[in-house]
């Protein structure tokens, strides 16, 4: 019998009781991995680590093998806005979590490119360029990982060609990577349950499956193509089990991370983590 090789796979956590605390938790649910908000997902706070809790928290991520940790940006941040205001606070806000999240060591922060609403797509692009433009220099060692989203309302993402456009005209694109959210690209309308390999194939035409750093793993409460962005626990939700489980044993992707941003809390990820390692079909 084949082995089904080594899943990384981890779930959203609090970061609540500190960052020693949050590693601690993602050890004991079974999880290699783990995302992070990189401060206050609907707002602007956030809290500076000791040197100590830095220190120690790099320990504890060697001590259990952690593989590689995503810090998500809040979704407050638009860097797609036309509005001042807006605009500004996205750019500020990318900027000093690229520098927070690179200095703790974390390797990929995502985000979600924004909307437009209603400069128009192309116009979006160019806000989020200058905004990445001026939040990276190049010496950095994190990665910033466009998302894949939806297309709700005026949202830029859900299309690959849009994330191509971002990359190919920031100053540094090998700075640049891709997440995959499964819910999202299905509500977008690309079949990854009637046709995992072909969507793999668009990606890799329009983007470099190489570009690929991580992969949220959420099923759909709502249907095929519907443009909205509604997760459900895998196995629950329009996507299914059967076609989620074959996301992380196919070729392209199984070696990648895998995140779950599914509905439940420390418990039920710790029973999810645990399903979807015993129902992994064999390599």
């Amino acid at each position: 019998m084949c082995s089904k090789g080594k899943l990384t796979i981890g779930a959203h956590m609090s970061i609540a009781g500190g960052l020693i605390k949050t590693v601690e938790n993602t050890a004991a649910m079974g999880a290699d991995t783990m995302q992070i908000f990189s401060r206050n997902p609907r707002g602007s706070n956030f809290r500076t680590p000791s040197q100590d809790e830095v220190d120690r928290f790099q320990q504890l991520r060697r001590k259990y093998h952690l593989g590689p940790i995503l810090a998500h940006a809040p979704y407050t941040m638009n860097l797609a806005s036309p509005k001042p205001e807006v605009y500004e606070f996205a750019c500020t806000v990318i900027r000093e979590d690229v520098i927070r999240m690179d200095a703790l060591g974390i390797e990929n922060l995502v985000f979600h490119p924004g909307s437009h609403t209603g400069i128009g797509v192309e116009e979006g692009i160019r806000n989020i360029i200058a905004g990445l433009n001026q939040a990276i220099t190049g010496e950095e060692n994190i990665t910033v990982l466009l998302e894949t989203m939806s297309g709700k309302g005026t949202e830029i993402g859900e299309r690959f060609e849009h994330l191509r456009a971002i990359r190919e005209g920031v100053a540094f694109p090998e700075k640049i990577g891709v997440c995959l959210d499964t819910c999202h690209v299905f509500s977008a309308g690309y079949d990854i349950v009637g046709n995992l390999d072909q969507v793999l194939e668009e990606f890799d035409k329009v983007l470099g499956l190489e570009l690929l750093r991580a992969v949220h793993l959420n099923d759909s409460m709502m249907p095929f193509a519907s443009r909205k962005d509604r997760h459900a626990a895998v196995g629950e939700g329009e996507i299914g089990l059967e076609a989620l489980l074959k996301v992380t044993t196919h070729p392209a992707l199984k070696n990648l991370p895998f995140y779950l941003e599914t509905p439940f809390d420390d418990a039920g990820h710790k029973e999810e983590i645990y399903m979807i390692r015993e129902r992994r079909p064999e390599e």
